[in-house]
């Protein structure tokens, strides 16, 4: 049993309209320009993934390169790039020990690179190795599965990469705010999109509680919402799931697939959006139940259709939200009781944060 006024992840869920609108109040003053043309992002899990999330907005609006690592593997066995010209090392808690470890590597091999901390703690070991710290403006989040933290994250990224490409003269005044429109009427619509995923859960509640592997397919700028998805659901459901592109899917993965399997595909009105509907047409034959979230407006029962009016771009910001209710209410469904904390332990036993989590 939930404990009276502690916080859940469908109370950080609520709040995550909140969180990005006053994220987008603070604009620009709350984003830094950040210099140089190759970009370098260290960041595990779903901070890797929120990356993966902004990487496809910041390269179209602001035309730099962006190399996305995990920095325990690029520590040890990649070589930095002589025409890397700065670090951003993302970590939530600001303790995630193998970000912290490379970023310290780093500075010693390149001691000119200009090192960003994204982080919700000014106070963190993280902060204290960088240059200069970009404040996630999450709030508090106690639970241990992130999820405004996730979206803000992707969102400060997002916005960075917009304020530097209006410095640079990329955009013009009034390009910068045609995008922070589209974004202030997207956020003004999470709380649909909640209300249209609780409506959806209700109908596929029994049938999603039968599944024993969920996989969500997407095409190539909505990789980071699968791959949360994975995370998501991994987590919490703890049933075998997986997020892919669809071309990685249609190179092996696809073998595997039975009548105990259920997809999700996500369509993003990418121009590639044919291919991904063809598969879909084809594994509904052979999987339990396939079901699609997309950002227009619903087209059958198995459709989660948001009626969000932005380009595939800015898309992960918001497709992640269903997959979050749906990791949430899957998992109470089948008796994971998400407020009760397990392998607490874990972090401090394996070395990967500094600290005990903070959790309620």
């Amino acid at each position: 049993m939930v404990e009276e006024n502690k916080p859940t992840m469908m109370t950080y869920i609520k709040e995550e309209q909140e969180v990005l609108s006053n994220i987008l109040k603070n604009y620009p003053d709350n984003c830094p320009v950040i210099k140089g043309n190759n970009w370098l992002i260290l960041a595990t899990e779903s901070s890797i993934n929120a990356a993966y999330s902004a990487k496809y907005y910041i390269e179209k609006i602001l035309d730099v390169y962006l190399t996305i690592e995990e920095p325990f593997k690029f520590h040890y066995y990649e070589k930095l790039k002589e025409e890397t010209d700065n670090v951003i090392g993302i970590s939530q808690s600001g303790e995630s020990t193998s970000t912290i470890d490379a970023l310290k590597a780093i500075k010693k091999l390149k001691l000119e690179l200009t090192m960003y901390g994204l982080t919700s703690k000014r106070e963190s070991e993280l902060a204290q190795v960088v240059n200069e710290v970009i404040e996630i403006e999450n709030g508090i989040e106690r639970v241990g599965y992130v999820t405004k933290g996730f979206t803000a994250t992707i969102f400060k990224l997002m916005l960075s990469g917009l304020k530097t490409a209006k410095n640079k003269g990329l955009i013009s005044e009034q390009e910068e705010a045609k995008e922070l429109s589209s974004f202030e009427k997207a956020i003004n619509k999470i709380s649909d999109i909640i209300e249209k995923t609780e409506n959806f859960y209700e109908k596929w509640a029994e049938k999603l509680g039968q599944a024993e592997r969920f996989t969500s397919l997407c095409t190539g700028a909505l990789i980071g919402t699968a791959m949360e998805m994975q995370t998501k659901f991994s987590e919490m459901i703890r049933i075998p799931s997986q997020g892919m592109d669809i071309e990685v899917f249609m190179h092996g993965p696809y073998f595997e697939v039975n009548s105990k399997h259920q997809h999700f595909y996500i369509d993003s009105n990418s121009p590639m959006n044919q291919r991904l509907f063809n598969l879909r047409d084809y594994e509904k034959r052979y999987v339990g139940q396939v079901y699609t979230i997309s950002l227009n407006k619903s087209q059958n029962d198995s459709e989660l259709g948001l009626e969000l009016e932005i380009d595939e771009y800015k898309a992960g910001l918001f497709i992640i939200i269903p997959f979050q209710i749906l990791a949430h209410h899957i998992a109470e469904a089948r008796g994971n009781h998400l407020s009760q904390r397990i392998y607490t332990d874990f972090g401090l036993a394996m070395k990967s944060k500094t600290k005990p989590g903070d959790y309620a």
